[in-house]
């Protein structure tokens, strides 16, 4: 293909190009950039386009790399980087302690209200917090499977509800 040619055929392309280069930039001016740098690659690399290609499809390629790889290059060096040196921990003798007994309560109350569950969503529950699928809990009850997952739910709920007014 002559270069006359290739370049009429990338005049008569770049109306379609604008629509696409907003679309990606959101912005007049970067797709104005867009457009004319997809039209520098694309002369740049004539070489590389076969005749009888979908042109319009070639150049929507080339611009989407090259939106892609500026968005990935502005994403990168907007990155910071944190290179202070961290040495003040290495010698922090002081340790975080624990409030053992807000904990104890926290699980004293929380075993209250679940054995303040009714017994039809208390033992799907305690099984599924055991470990066990929802599977192998209805094989165990002799339960649906829709059936197990409800009461797991509704036990979830009711636990909640409780929790939250203490």
């Amino acid at each position: 293909m002559a270069a006359l040619e290739f370049n009429q055929m990338l005049l008569n392309n770049t109306e379609f190009l604008k629509p696409f280069a907003i679309t990606l930039t959101r912005d007049q001016e970067q797709a104005k950039d867009l457009i004319q740098e997809t039209l520098y690659r694309a002369l740049a690399n004539k070489d590389k386009y076969h005749v009888g290609t979908n042109i319009k499809a070639w150049l929507y390629t080339i611009m989407r790399n090259i939106f892609i790889n500026n968005y990935r290059r502005i994403a990168k060096q907007q990155t910071i980087f944190d290179n202070t040196p961290n040495e003040f921990l290495i010698n922090n003798n002081q340790g975080a302690v624990t409030n053992d007994a807000i904990s104890k309560m926290n699980i004293k109350e929380m075993q209250e209200a679940i054995h303040d569950l009714p017994e039809i969503f208390r033992n799907p529950f305690l099984l599924y917090f055991d470990g066990f699928r929802y599977n192998e809990i209805a094989e165990m009850l002799h339960e649906p499977l829709g059936t197990v997952k409800s009461r797991i739910h509704f036990a979830r709920k009711l636990l909640k509800v409780q929790i939250d007014r203490h």
